[in-house]
């Protein structure tokens, strides 16, 4: 880690994003041995970021896209 990454941590911390979708960011961002850490740290979060990933637009079961949706894909 350096200083560009605590800064960066910063950064992105003014946009309050909700916490497992940075989960889900990191997860796709890590390499082997941090996707490994980070999927035993958060076995559900990796298991419906895959499933979402897997699935026509991420939606899963009965979700269903809202119309305003539809238009930003």
């Amino acid at each position: 880690m350096s200083l560009y990454d605590y800064r960066m941590s910063i950064e992105i911390a003014k946009h309050d994003f909700p916490f497992y979708s940075l989960i889900m960011a990191a997860m796709r961002q890590a390499d082997s041995e941090n996707i490994i850490l980070l999927s035993e740290a958060f076995p559900r979060v990796h298991a419906e970021l895959m499933e979402r990933y897997h699935s026509p637009g991420g939606y899963l079961g009965n979700e269903a896209p809202k119309k305003e949706e539809d238009n930003h894909e």
